[in-house]
């Protein structure tokens, strides 16, 4: 129990922030998969964790970006889209109270940044005075998986910063080196990097989803 409340911690509903009760009971993350190509979603789809989101939440195209920015924001990523809005738009219909939206993607590919800015750009205009939070993984130039990343991420950045309220960048090169130096991971990976990324966002979400003297909104 909290103090000087009485009320149970169990049945606190803060949780309802990220995950949307079904009429059965069951609780889906209020979350929407976007990818140009297939084969990232279909790791969802059919991992471990498969059950705990709803199929029309897995979005996946037929060909990726290809590092493209112009191919995620102008060719391909138009062509997806408008399912992708009216995804989140029925989610968003689905909460009592819409704050804003989170959006994490990379700025380095071509989904990452040209899709993601063409997403941004729609997410403003339905959703003009909601807050839009991006969690950024911004490329380093020796982990680099591409040439073309640096003119990624600055047409990315252009764009985001007119629709973008707050950024948390995180850089790839840091916290390879975090897992490497004060982790003793000696050849950290992409999990590794990964759970790192999902601490920092845990911790930046903690006053959104629990509740206490701390609870703020977007």
């Amino acid at each position: 129990k909290q103090e000087g409340s009485g009320a149970d911690c169990g049945n606190s509903e803060s949780h309802l922030t990220f995950f949307n009760e079904s009429g059965s009971g069951k609780r889906v993350p209020r979350a929407v998969f976007v990818d140009l190509e297939p084969s990232v979603i279909d790791e969802v789809r059919t991992g471990s964790y498969r059950q705990l989101f709803h199929p029309e939440q897995l979005i996946s195209g037929k060909e990726d970006a290809a590092n493209n920015y112009a191919r995620g924001h102008y060719t391909v990523g138009k062509e997806i889209v408008d399912e992708v809005v009216e995804r989140v738009g029925k989610l968003a219909e689905q909460c009592n109270g819409l704050q804003g939206f989170m959006l994490f993607h990379s700025f380095g590919g071509g989904t990452g940044s040209g899709f993601a800015s063409l997403l941004a750009e729609r997410l403003s205009v339905d959703f003009g005075k909601k807050s839009k939070l991006e969690v950024t993984i911004y490329p380093a130039p020796e982990m680099a998986t591409s040439v073309v990343e640096p003119y990624n991420s600055i047409l990315a950045t252009h764009t985001m910063l007119e629709h973008s309220d707050c950024s948390f960048l995180m850089d790839n090169q840091a916290i390879f080196e975090l897992c490497k130096k004060k982790l003793d991971i000696e050849r950290p990976s992409y999990s590794n990097l990964n759970r790192l990324i999902s601490q920092v966002v845990s911790s930046i979400t903690a006053s959104l989803r629990f509740d206490g003297c701390l609870n703020v909104d977007l």
